[in-house]
């Protein structure tokens, strides 16, 4: 009973190897038996299955020579090992290698061969019998190629725990530790490759690109992540494309129709060869030469478009390959091959039938091709010289990925070597043991690989990460047409550091790249053409970021460099050019004191300080004639200092403003215009009240005295003073920079606050209307007196100036706010100076017949005679109104008359008095009025 349950189950174990394996295999045995997993053919034939019969396995087709050296790389590193006496001494590594035809129902039919065998051996049949003959379990599996191959594999592989290593599998997908449990690689992410696309784009400055990928679980999550990298960097990507090998006709001719209007000349693909080789051929058939082609890593160096009837249309492309590893010992191994030798590898026959292009004897294919259902080869003898033909097989010049199946086989028999090696107590497993060598298990192997690290026999250090990742650089190719032979020449162009700083991880050198195949021009592809210096990029709606039109900066803005996103504002102290493509520094102005304007100003300051000084100083000189004497000489004195003070403070307004300079003419201006009118009104109000009093009493001279007088001056300014005063401790002035003006800069004062600059001209103007009130009632006083309508006048133009300068200053910017300030300063100090004082200059200086006392006693006595004229004329004119109001109407009223005589002849020049006659009616009266000089003297 026992022997006969070991029989069936070594007839099961045999039928299951015969029923999920491939018949089409490389084996060979060993201890320990590790699998492989390569696309021998490119694809499978397209059949459509009516199930009408029992389904046919699908045919492979078109072989893949450079799929044929990956697994040569793998039995190379395998039989390196075996003959190591280093490296795993007395343990024979045996395989079992299948084609996966580059597809997935192919990959997992040799896939079930491993698990199924893996299956059976965990049934622990020793216990039954003694099974010598039975192949050993798959402690690891090497491949597949294609990541959506592996990703159905990894599936597959990771119910058992199997650790599965790709040389060429590279979608981000597979990182998912989760869901990809025993899932390992000796290739770069995606992750890594689609940022090092969308790095490359931007470094030559595209913005407007065609995107082509796979449909697949390579091509889809490669895009996707291009695809978010492209936004970060505003690139758009115009199409968006999946291809696939198994299209039909109608639809590569529809995808190459998308391509050929296009006005994107840049076309990244993500996608193996076998996929994008028919759109190639479709190109290929329309000459779309004008087009620039960036690839993946899955078809940069694929010997499926890499060939010389393609270059006029993929010429020029840049592709991502891997670093280029060195395998020594490895051409001879490739050259030694063949069919009789080579026995326990049966792709050997396919791949030289189909170098040299014949039939081996007992080939099926060849009782294929006499039943007329292929085309005719001679027989091949099998000794055929290798070298002697062009093959993709020995192009070892770059190993890129046989050299990821070499690393991957030596990553395995390293993990083995550790286990091998194991000290008890320091082991991975439960309690630090180690595993047995001999019943050595799948997951054990994988326990060991994700803690692998070690340094490989060229010197490089090996270990997966926590995606378990092998950590690796690309290389940046660019095809070119060898001069030698015509054939494609990948000329390396640059490198990709992936663990590099962001904008340190590209290298290219530009000089080497042949742009389609022969131009060192970088090809342009962008939706808009760039924007010239001093434009920037404006949006056009309904069209995608990249497609914009160029519009001019702003004034005040500027760009000085081609396609500019945004234009820069100038400095404040700067302002563009009329091209807007650079600033320069804006014109600094201010009431210079060496413009024209500012020193005619200065000028007029000046002379009117000169003027002022000459008044006061003929004013001392002549200070004891009667009219010095009569307009009060001192305060006519303080009133010339303050008009000197006026215009001197109209110099401070002139030059550069600084802050003690702004915080200073302001006070320094309304304090002087104060004390100039207050002088005035003191003076005014005096002589009014001196006239209309019919005697000087001694209470208007004490009230009138001197020292009174200078009081009320002194009062009035100290209000003045301390509005200032509280002006300059709350919001002082202070000098400002106004860049708010195009291509100048006004250095101006910022008055703190404009209410006390309010409060401090309307201070001032109510003390003018004051005195214009006082001057205008005194306007006919005797003619000595008379500047009371000078006053009126100085008034009138003081407040004229002033009524103008409040709407002029507001409405001005810059230095003519300080300009028109100057000018209202000089215009009223230039009005109070000639209406007060030239007029009695002009006496003193050319009149002085005019400046004598009889003269002013004639003049006063005149005007006295008026008043009482006046007061009698109101009198009699009252008394008649009563007598009529008596008598009736019919009463008649004598006749009166009044006549004032003040010629000449009725003055007694001799006796020093005047007399002048006033005569009502018929009568005569004649008044007499004598002031003496002292009493005069001390009213005035």
């Amino acid at each position: 009973m026992r022997l006969f349950l070991c029989y069936l189950i070594v007839l099961g174990s045999n039928y299951v190897i015969s029923t999920y394996g491939p018949h089409q295999r490389a084996q060979m045995t060993g201890d320990i038996l590790l699998g492989g997993l390569f696309p021998m053919h490119f694809g499978v034939a397209s059949k459509d299955q009516d199930l009408a019969a029992r389904p046919e396995s699908t045919q492979c087709v078109r072989f893949n020579f450079r799929g044929f050296r990956w697994l040569q790389a793998m039995i190379f590193a395998i039989e390196e090992i075996n003959n190591s006496s280093i490296l795993l001494p007395n343990i024979t590594l045996g395989y079992r290698i299948f084609d996966t035809c580059n597809t997935v129902s192919k990959a997992l039919e040799a896939t079930l061969s491993f698990v199924a065998q893996n299956k059976i051996d965990s049934l622990n049949l020793d216990e039954f019998c003694n099974c010598t003959d039975h192949i050993p379990s798959t402690i690891a599996v090497v491949g597949a190629a294609g990541s959506a191959v592996s990703t159905a594999v990894a599936n597959l592989l990771g119910l058992f725990y199997i650790p599965q290593i790709s040389y060429a599998s590279s979608s981000r997908l597979l990182s998912n530790k989760n869901q990809y449990k025993s899932f390992m690689r000796t290739i770069p992410t995606d992750e890594y490759q689609a940022t090092a696309m969308a790095d490359i784009i931007e470094y030559f400055q595209w913005n407007w690109v065609i995107a082509v990928a796979s449909d697949d679980e390579y091509g889809r999550p490669g895009i996707e992540k291009f695809e978010k990298e492209m936004e970060e960097r505003d690139i758009c990507i115009h199409l968006n494309e999946l291809i696939s090998q198994y299209f039909e006709d109608y639809e590569i001719r529809a995808l190459a129709d998308r391509i050929e209007n296009s006005t994107a000349k840049v076309i990244v693909v993500f996608a193996g060869g076998p996929d994008i080789e028919p759109l190639i051929k479709e190109m290929v058939r329309r000459n779309i030469t004008d087009r620039t082609w960036l690839a993946s890593e899955a078809w940069a160096s694929s010997s499926l478009i890499a060939k010389p009837e393609f270059l006029d249309v993929v010429g020029g492309t840049i592709g991502f390959a891997l670093r280029a590893g060195l395998i020594p010992g490895f051409r001879e191994f490739l050259q030694q091959v063949q069919p009789k030798k080579d026995s326990h590898n049966e792709f050997v026959r396919e791949f030289w039938e189909e170098t040299f292009n014949c039939y081996l004897e007992d080939s099926p294919r060849l009782q294929e091709s006499e039943n007329g259902s292929t085309s005719f080869r001679p027989l091949c003898t099998g000794e055929e010289d290798i070298t002697s033909v062009e093959t993709p097989y020995l192009d070892y010049t770059h190993l890129r990925i046989s050299y990821n199946a070499y690393v991957a086989v030596y990553s395995i028999a390293q993990a083995l070597q550790n286990i091998f090696t194991c000290t008890p107590g320091c082991g991975l497993f439960a309690n630090n043991s180690c595993a047995d060598i001999r019943k050595i298990e799948a997951w054990q192997v994988l326990k060991q690989l994700r803690h692998l690290n070690y340094t490989n026999s060229m010197g490089e250090k090996m270990h997966f990460d926590e995606n378990a990742d092998l950590v690796a650089n690309y290389t940046i190719i660019n095809w070119q047409r060898s001069t030698e032979d015509g054939s494609v020449m990948f000329k390396e162009v640059g490198y990709y550091n992936i663990h590099a700083k962001r904008g340190g991880k590209l290298s290219i050198d530009k000089t080497k790249i042949l742009w389609n195949g022969y131009s060192s021009e970088v090809p342009f592809s962008n939706c808009s053409e760039d924007c010239e210096p001093g434009t920037r990029k404006g949006i056009i709606d309904s069209m995608p970021t990249c497609c914009f039109e160029c519009t001019e900066c702003s004034d005040g803005e500027y760009s000085n460099h081609r396609d500019a996103s945004v234009c820069t504002k100038c400095p404040n102290n700067s302002w563009s050019n009329g091209n807007h493509t650079f600033c320069f520094l804006k014109e600094i102005e201010f009431l210079s004191w060496t413009e024209p304007f500012g020193i005619a100003l200065a000028i007029c300051a000046v002379v009117g300080v000169v003027l002022t000084a000459f008044v006061m100083g003929v004013f001392i000189r002549f200070r004891n004639t009667p009219i010095v004497k009569a307009t009060n000489r001192e305060l006519s004195y303080v009133l010339l200092f303050s008009l000197i003070c006026c215009f001197s403070s109209s110099l401070i307004f002139i030059g550069e403003p600084q802050d003690w300079t702004c915080r200073l003419r302001q006070p320094a201006f309304g304090i002087s215009f104060v004390l100039c009118i207050s002088c005035i009104l003191v003076k005014t109000n005096r002589v009014l009240l001196v006239f209309e009093a019919k005697i000087p009493t001694s209470l208007h001279r004490k009230w009138w005295g001197l020292n009174l007088q200078f009081l009320l001056v002194f009062l009035c300014t100290f209000v003045q003073v301390m509005i200032c005063v509280v002006w300059l401790y709350n919001a002082p002035p202070s000098s400002y920079r106004n860049y708010d003006i195009d291509e100048i800069i006004f250095i101006t004062c910022n008055e703190g606050s404009v209410m006390a600059l309010g409060f401090l001209i309307g201070y001032t103007c109510l003390l003018a209307a004051i005195c214009f009130f006082f001057a205008f009632k005194s306007r006919k006083l005797p003619e000595n007196f008379t500047e009371a309508k000078f006053i009126t006048f100085s008034m009138l133009i003081f407040f004229i100036v002033w009524i103008s300068f409040i709407p002029a200053y507001f409405s001005t910017y810059g230095k003519f706010v300080s300009a028109v300030e100057v000018i209202a300063i000089l215009a009223s100090s230039f009005g109070q100076l000639a209406c007060i004082f030239f007029n009695k200059v002009y006496i003193i200086l050319f009149k002085p017949s005019r400046n004598t006392i009889e003269e002013v006693r004639c003049s006063t006595a005149a005007h006295a005679f008026k008043v009482a004229a006046k007061a009698t004329l109101k009198h009699s004119t009252l008394s008649r109104k009563k007598s009529g109001s008596i008598g009736g109407s019919s009463a008649s009223t004598p006749s009166s008359s009044i006549s004032l005589k003040t010629n000449g002849n009725d003055c007694d020049t001799t006796s020093g008095r005047h007399r002048p006659r006033v005569s009502f009616g018929s009568g005569t009266v004649t008044l007499s009025l004598s002031f003496e000089e002292s009493r005069r003297s001390s009213l005035m």
